[in-house]
């Protein structure tokens, strides 16, 4: 298996939830999406990990003291590996970005860091203490893409290629949106980079999408059962895919992406 080295920049390695209520979003999730749920013992803080069969994919945790004293919602934050993360950090901020939590190691999980990007996104950067099995395309029960919704695309696709290393994938002309720019390394394509919708007063940030075993309507229909909230109803994208974008209970947004058959 490879190592942790610039082979490994840029991918995407882990995606964490932080809730008013974690037992409740377990639930949540665990129907609407199909995780099961590990209890991590190691961890200094009360911490449960997403799990896809036998392979952990991410984590839950309570919100802490210093976001609830920022009035910061419930959100998924994805971790973006890095050889060396104080470097990217230092180069991240040099780039315009904002450090959340300092780079600080926790043994066996490895060293990581919390960032806003010049605009406000949020993001984490990981240096794994162990290596990374070799990359895959996403399967069900992984998250599946990543899209940023920006005041200045084309600065924060900038931004992120400088620090990651990031490829053009592609472009799509969305009309009136703009132009929806593709990313990625190698021949994994990431996500996206879309301007925020004209109309809508919301702040810069990521939606991180899972791919669903069944449909994404199908998974919609569970969310909705659940308390969860539709943003986006079921639509089609190029290729066949099909996504809806949602939040869940607490105020956390995701989506939901199933493949076509």
């Amino acid at each position: 298996m490879p190592s942790t080295t610039t082979a490994t920049l840029g991918r995407f390695v882990w995606h964490e939830l932080m809730t008013t209520n974690p037992s409740a979003a377990q639930a949540f999730y665990k129907e609407v999406v199909g995780w099961t749920t590990s209890k991590w013992d190691q961890s200094p803080v009360d911490y449960t990990m997403w799990m896809s069969g036998e392979v952990p994919i991410g984590g839950v945790m309570a919100m802490i003291p210093d976001a609830d004293a920022m009035d910061a919602p419930p959100s998924w934050t994805a971790y973006i590996e890095t050889p060396d993360v104080d470097h990217t950090v230092e180069q991240a901020v040099k780039l315009g970005a904002t450090v959340l939590i300092e780079p600080h190691t926790v043994e066996d999980i490895g060293r990581f860091g919390v960032l806003r990007d010049p605009q406000g996104a949020m993001f984490a950067v990981i240096t794994n203490a162990t290596p990374l099995p070799e990359e895959s395309d996403p399967q069900p029960l992984e998250f599946s893409w990543h899209e940023l919704m920006a005041d200045d695309p084309e600065a924060a696709i900038e931004f992120y290629q400088e620090v990651f290393g990031w490829e053009n994938k592609g472009e799509s002309d969305m009309g009136d949106q703009g132009v929806y720019r593709m990313f990625g390394r190698d021949r994994f394509t990431y996500g996206g980079v879309m301007k925020t919708p004209d109309g809508m007063s919301i702040p810069p940030h990521w939606v991180h999408y899972v791919r669903v075993p069944d449909s994404a309507d199908a998974a919609v229909s569970r969310a909705e059962a659940s308390g969860g909230t539709v943003i986006v109803a079921p639509i089609d994208v190029p290729g066949g895919d099909r996504i809806a974008v949602l939040t869940d209970p607490q105020g956390a947004t995701f989506a939901v992406h199933s493949k076509a058959t």
